[in-house]
């Protein structure tokens, strides 16, 4: 039985209450003692959160490639000892919390251990993430009504692996399927996970539409985006829903970003906070660059939450702030750049500054992994501890940003 964490959306960053304090001290921050933690550091600042896998939830290696059992102990330690706020990486997408069609087909047990791990641990628990182009099974775009069978046109396939092929289901079918996933999954955590990513990286990366060509798009319409907002508002009114994306350092996409959005606020659509993924390198961005992204996701008067830090070390990935993973190798590729922990610990503090700058917005910063070892750049080494949890000079350097307050 999961247990309810009361917690007030007030502390992270929705104007509706006056609990800001309660939030904010969720989770213990350091004693005298110890040595210094990101939580204890950044208190009453914003949260420093990070994604965990599912060895991390469940206690069990489960096939983790390179984390034997003692590592992975080492890293259940470090989640808990550093951070006060958690993302889930895979384990409820739809592809893994819902395979299979219909009310049987859900699987919530990696899901269930993920909020298990947050409520014990006192954490703040965000879902991640209830409509995306990927990660989604075929059987979700599938028509089943004789008026759904209309050949697929190209282009059409979800990324990650489920290419769609066949008839596809119409526009009321797949509403219904998206409404049932989002009140199963939202309500079955309702008052335990507080924070949802409710659409995923539905902005283009290029040319002059502002919305990718999904099925979601195709079958449904751009409003897919208003429904599933509206859909996840019916399921938990008080959890905070917020839209996610990455590459939102690009000034074109970003001012994408803001024109979706507006159109949301403009409709009354429930969305509550902007999530900026910052997959991002040690040559790019800039500090003026980062401030500028964050004075102008400021202009939506919303919180903004750093969903996805990490920050790339690899040559392959110098070029890019794109977070597409079907260009993930590449981004890996060449080696590490010269004087590769200097660098990145130096990007880290700039990033961390810029951080504190806007921290009137600024809520939620999560790192995308606990380790080096397990991040999915784990060839660009891009996080603030090695694949043995032991601090780099970059977490050093977080720390010592955090007197500069």
């Amino acid at each position: 039985m999961i247990a309810p964490l009361k917690i007030s959306r007030a502390g992270l960053g929705v104007p509706i209450g006056i609990l800001t304090a309660l939030l904010l001290t969720t989770g213990a921050s350091a004693r005298p003692d110890k040595s210094p933690t990101l939580k204890g550091a950044y208190k009453g600042q914003f949260y420093v959160g990070v994604a965990i896998n599912r060895a991390i939830a469940t206690g069990e290696t489960m096939g983790f490639g390179n984390r034997t059992m003692e590592l992975m102990k080492q890293d259940i330690a470090l989640t808990k000892e550093q951070f006060n706020q958690i993302s889930p990486e895979n384990d409820l997408k739809w592809s893994l919390i819902h395979p299979r069609e219909g009310a049987d087909g859900y699987d919530f047990r990696a899901a269930d251990a993920y909020v298990n791990f947050g409520l014990k641990n006192h954490m703040v628990i965000v879902g991640h993430t209830l409509v995306w182009h990927g990660q989604t099974p075929n059987w979700v775009f599938a028509g089943t009504a004789p008026e759904a069978d209309t050949p697929v046109q190209t282009p059409a396939a979800p990324a990650r692996g489920f290419g769609f092929r066949g008839p596809r289901t119409t526009r009321a079918e797949l509403l219904q399927r998206m409404r049932d996933h989002i009140h199963t999954v939202v309500g079955r955590y309702k008052g335990k996970i507080k924070v949802w990513d409710v659409v995923n990286e539905a902005i283009s990366d290029g040319g002059p539409n502002v919305l990718r060509d999904s099925l979601w798009v195709q079958i449904i319409g751009p409003d897919f985006i208003d429904k599933a907002f509206e859909y996840a508002h019916e399921a938990d009114p008080d959890a905070i829903l917020r839209y996610n994306d990455y590459g939102l350092e690009n000034p074109e996409k970003r001012q994408k970003l803001i024109t979706l959005i507006k159109g949301l606020q403009a409709r009354k659509v429930p969305v509550m906070a902007i999530g900026t993924q910052t997959h991002v390198s040690v040559s790019s961005p800039s500090v003026e660059e980062e401030d500028r992204t964050l004075t102008d996701l400021e202009t939506l008067g919303l919180p903004i939450h750093i969903t996805e830090l990490d920050v790339n070390s690899a040559e392959g990935g110098q070029r890019s702030n794109g977070a597409d993973v079907a260009n993930n190798a590449a981004t890996t590729q060449g080696g590490l750049v010269n004087d590769a922990d200097q660098r990145l610990a130096h990007q880290y503090a700039n990033l961390f500054q810029v951080f504190l700058k806007h921290k009137k917005a600024v809520k939620v910063v999560t790192l995308w992994g606990i380790n080096d070892g397990v991040s999915w750049r784990s060839e660009g080494k891009p996080l603030l501890f090695d694949g043995n949890d032991q601090p780099k000079p970059a977490f050093d350097a977080v720390i010592q940003a955090a007197k500069s307050k």
